[in-house]
């Protein structure tokens, strides 16, 4: 109890200092968390689209049912498939005709015979689907033609990794602005106080004694800071989903409350301490060698 009052008296002593302090670690986490719940929205968006590439490859005529079976069943042993479906000539003919209900004169010469047989296929790994092409491409004596769209599968991919990379640097780097404004104040506030602590250290008291203070502070700072920072960011965010979901239709982007976010609450909170005493300790250390 009295090295948290002789900490509360360190922070009331050099308000501003304190309050810089405070504000650094607070918008930190508030960052931090908006971006993870925003991430988290993403990767829910993202992980919708991968799954909806597909590609569709158009059989030959005359082909008998063991054939189109057995292109079904190759299809089926590739890893990652998430749907195989089997477009016949006659659901073809009916699909052709809901496609263009609204204008008869495309519709009446058309008949079941003309339209090809042919397989969707999607998967849950869009790599897989360029496998699949180049591997039926030689299959030219039943597959009539493939429809893959490569460059938007690939682009999909490719956006996938910046924003998922790109999530991973940000948050190193928000704890890192956390840590290093920790660091310094710390190291500015036993400078001043350096007087103090070697009237301390002559009249017996020892090395971790004076440091704790210190140490309690940086703790403080991280455990308010990640705690408000989650806390504000988590009320706009959750005050905004109805707004949100809806643009974002059919995909929810952020979803109703679950033991997902206190535990994030917890990981963040543990986080704050963590980079506050580990902050606090590196600077007691560097700067308390008397």
């Amino acid at each position: 109890m009295k090295i948290l009052k002789l900490t509360l008296h360190h922070i009331r002593r050099s308000p501003f200092q304190s309050l810089m302090a405070f504000f650094t670690v607070f918008t930190c986490f508030f960052l931090l968390n908006s971006f993870l719940l925003v991430n988290r929205g993403l990767s829910t968006v993202l992980n919708y689209f991968e799954t909806k590439p597909e590609i569709t490859i158009f059989l030959k005529d005359g082909l008998d049912q063991a054939t189109v079976e057995s292109v079904q069943k190759e299809l089926a042993s590739y890893p990652d498939i998430k749907e195989i479906r089997y477009i016949s000539k006659e659901k073809a003919l009916s699909l052709y005709k809901d496609m263009n209900k609204d204008n008869p004169l495309l519709t009446e010469m058309v008949t079941a015979s003309i339209l090809p047989a042919s397989f969707e296929v999607s998967a849950y790994n869009p790599k897989v689907l360029e496998v699949i092409a180049q591997n039926f491409s030689a299959k030219s004596q039943v597959v009539d033609e493939i429809i893959y769209q490569k460059d938007v599968i690939q682009s999909l991919l490719t956006w996938t990794q910046i924003i998922r990379r790109s999530s991973l640097i940000l948050i190193t780097l928000f704890m890192l602005i956390a840590f290093v404004m920790i660091f310094t104040l710390i190291g500015m506030k036993i400078t001043n106080r350096k007087d103090e602590i070697k009237i301390s250290r002559l009249l017996g008291a020892s090395k971790f004694y004076v440091k704790k203070p210190f140490l309690l502070e940086g703790t403080i700072y991280g455990l308010i800071g990640s705690f408000f920072g989650f806390l504000l960011s988590f009320i706009i965010i959750y005050n905004l989903r109805f707004a949100i979901n809806s643009f974002f239709q059919p995909i929810i982007f952020i979803p109703n409350l679950t033991f997902f976010e206190p535990l994030l609450l917890l990981a963040e909170i543990f986080v704050g301490i963590f980079i506050g005493l580990s902050a606090s300790w590196l600077g007691a250390r560097r700067y308390i060698k008397w």
